[in-house]
């Protein structure tokens, strides 16, 4: 019966051909519906705002202060430790030898002290009597100088010597994380080489480089917002503007102090500071995050134009409340997808319907 029915049908279709009416059109599947919203500009901010790094109070980036080879390193990245704790330890030998040359030196030193010293003794005594010349006193008195002062020297260079052989083993100046390690055993390290970067948690502040035109408003202004990438905002604890400008930047350091938060801010991010100082008249453009698309380190928006929906590359800001900020890439009055899910699937059922028409 099926089979009927459709060789019936296909004669209807030819019959209807045949009399010159037009067969019926082929339904489309239909296409999902596309939420759009148009892109706005938001009034200017209230102040201007620049980038600044995060950075611990406490920080302290370890180097050799001494020659050696590494033999071992105690702690890694994000190890905790305590002020005072071995960190590395370099080779000794060759500081070991200097301070018992030094020590040895000082030995003979101080024999020598003590022998010139009787013998200005004896030669004073002898001076009562008009036993012995005044000449001969004072070439005792100069001798007896002569040998306490290389005495001292020889103490001096046994202190030196001792330190050097202290510098072999690198402990903690404070309570701190380890940022980084730069150093391996066996290593050969020199003077000023470094080992190991250590800050400690807690005081946390953020530094901001503004032009130099700003600096003053700034400082009148005494007080900043911060931006955190997460989207959190906090209000600056204190605010020091550098007193001079670098002459290769002509930009002036802001010292901005971050409150106690949990979960702090990661040492070296980045954070946004905004000054309450005039910002003339830029807008801003904000669109939801929710219609941003990810495409690896690219990031985009679907832009709807009449038909067409073109995916267009974004440059972008800071985020905020839901929002982020759009530096490059839209204009105020465009239209722009709010799914980017829904913007694939319009754009799939569109090509499958062209398809099928040119089938």
């Amino acid at each position: 019966m099926k089979r009927v029915r459709t060789t019936l049908a296909a004669a209807s279709l030819a019959l209807l051909a045949a009399c010159g009416e037009p067969a019926p059109p082929a339904t489309s599947p239909p296409q999902p519906p596309l939420e759009t919203l148009e892109v706005g500009a938001a009034g200017a901010p209230a102040g201007r705002d620049w980038d600044g790094v995060v950075e611990a109070v406490q920080q302290a980036d370890l180097a050799a202060q001494t020659a050696g080879r590494v033999t071992r390193v105690e702690v890694d990245v994000d190890d905790r430790v305590r002020a005072g704790q071995v960190l590395v330890r370099l080779t000794a030998v060759e500081q070991q030898a200097g301070a018992n040359s030094a020590r040895a030196q000082l030995r003979a030193a101080e024999a020598a002290a003590a022998e010139a010293e009787a013998n200005y003794r004896r030669y004073a005594s002898l001076a009562g009597d008009q036993y012995v010349s005044r000449a001969q006193v004072d070439q005792a008195r100069a001798a007896r100088d002569s040998a306490v002062a290389a005495r001292d020297a020889a103490r001096a260079q046994l202190a030196q010597a001792a330190q050097q052989a202290d510098y072999t083993v690198v402990r903690a100046p404070f309570d701190g994380i380890v940022g980084a390690r730069r150093v391996e055993p066996g290593e050969a390290v020199a003077p000023g080489q470094p080992l190991l970067s250590l800050h400690a948690p807690g005081a946390l502040r953020i530094e901001v480089q503004v032009p130099q035109s700003e600096a003053g408003a700034i400082r009148a202004a005494g007080r900043a917002r911060i931006a955190l990438a997460d989207g959190r905002t906090l209000q600056a604890e204190e605010l020091v503007v550098y007193p001079s400008a670098d002459p290769l930047t002509h930009s002036v350091g802001v010292r901005v102090g971050l409150p106690d938060v949990a979960p702090a801010p990661l040492p070296g991010s980045t954070a946004k500071v905004l000054f309450p100082i005039a910002a003339g008249d830029a807008a801003v453009i904000t669109i939801p995050t929710s219609a941003v698309v990810q495409r690896g380190e690219l990031s985009g928006a679907y832009v709807v134009e009449g038909e067409r929906v073109v995916l267009r590359q974004l440059r972008l800001g800071a985020r905020a409340g839901g929002r982020v900020e759009v530096l490059a890439g839209l204009r105020a009055g465009e239209t722009i997808a709010a799914d980017p899910v829904a913007a694939v699937q319009v754009l799939a059922a569109r090509r499958a319907t062209a398809g099928a028409a040119d089938e």
